[in-house]
């Protein structure tokens, strides 16, 4: 038994009529997406407010089911519907329509967040599971909102959703320990992405991305290292970022007994000097210095600080002065000892 649809008897210019709408919509919504967007986007370039940008760049794609929601809204005005349909008809279009807004609003608001946090780095992180919060929560409220429009209770859901939680919570407990450390990490805003830090398991890397998991650190050699978001919030991490970039540099060295050390210091400066202003990554406005610290077994040693403007550029920077430093201290005659132990026997 088919149920009845129409009121009464549709004629071929109804039907004529429906699909012309149908599809002239529906074009008119892939020329919006192919086209216009493009247009738009090449014009919002222009400006000096990024926001049109975001919320150019969020219409992409998704112009078209608007187009779509449209046409099947449109062909149900024309078509003689029975009113139980059209009111159906109705409640889909809302839910369509809710569905969309919520995709654009979750676009649009995770665009602002990313540009504001790039804006106001250390304010607010740019990572992955921060955008993923925001359309968790962004999508909830869409589906509340859809739950309203087809007229179910949400109460009785909170309610059965809040006893079932508990149960959820404790079968999930690993994967929520490592959400909440995440967000913990991000609120305590001592590691962002793009700090280089070091882990009292001796891993050390950038930190790439904090997702609702895990942590990723991409490694000096090239390489990513996943750390669980719980274990990198109780681990001891040494960040070489906080609180400014710019890190000491230091090279430990040792001159002979007989050298005169006024010498040393003034030509070991000279050099650590030069080389600041030469290697790219060297703090060339900071003065270098030395200070003697030791009488060791086969000379006096002391410790060269210099600056580099962040934590990889030191290598490059130790690399330069050693060579430099080598050359100039054949040049003036001072003396790098050789480790020698002196061994005293009595006859």
């Amino acid at each position: 038994m088919v149920l009845p649809v129409f009121s009464k008897p549709v004629s071929s210019d109804q039907i004529i009529l429906s699909v012309i709408l149908l599809i002239t919509v529906v074009i008119i919504g892939i020329v919006f997406d192919k086209v216009l967007i493009k247009r738009l986007k090449t014009l919002t370039l222009k400006t000096k407010w990024e926001g049109d940008d975001i919320l150019i760049g969020s219409l992409r794609t998704i112009t078209f089911w608007l187009g779509l929601i449209a046409g099947i809204y449109l062909v149900s005005t024309v078509l003689p519907l029975l009113p139980e349909i059209q009111a159906n008809v109705n409640k889909l279009v809302y839910v369509l329509i809710t569905i969309w807004i919520t995709i654009f609003a979750g676009r649009v608001l995770v665009g602002f967040i990313r540009k504001y946090s790039s804006e106001n780095q250390g304010l607010i992180p740019s990572t992955t599971i921060l955008s993923n919060v925001t359309k968790v929560a962004v999508f909830t409220l869409g589906f509340l909102v859809i739950l309203q429009t087809l007229g179910i209770s949400v109460t009785p859901m909170l309610t059965a959703l809040g006893v079932g939680g508990l149960a959820v919570a404790l079968a999930l407990q690993p994967t929520l320990s490592n959400l909440f450390a995440g967000i913990q990490l991000l609120a305590s805003k001592h590691v962002h992405p793009g700090d280089y830090v070091k882990l009292e398991s001796g891993d050390e890397g950038y930190i790439t991305d904090i997702t609702w998991r895990s942590t990723s650190i991409r490694a000096l050699p090239n390489r990513i290292i996943v750390i669980p978001n719980a274990k990198l919030a109780s681990s001891i991490i040494n960040n070489f970022t906080l609180p400014e970039k710019e890190i000491a540099v230091l090279v430990d060295m040792s001159v002979a007994y007989n050298s005169d050390l006024q010498k040393v210091e003034r030509v070991t400066i000279e050099v650590a000097t030069e080389t600041m202003m030469k290697t790219t990554g060297g703090v060339s406005s900071f003065i270098p210095f030395i200070r003697f610290n030791t009488f060791g077994d086969s000379g006096i040693g002391f410790s060269v600080i210099m600056r580099a403007e962040e934590f990889v550029n030191q290598y490059l920077i130790k690399h330069e002065f050693i060579k430099a430093i080598h050359t100039r201290y054949k040049a003036e005659n001072i003396e790098i000892p050789y480790p020698v132990m002196v061994v005293k026997t009595e006859r």
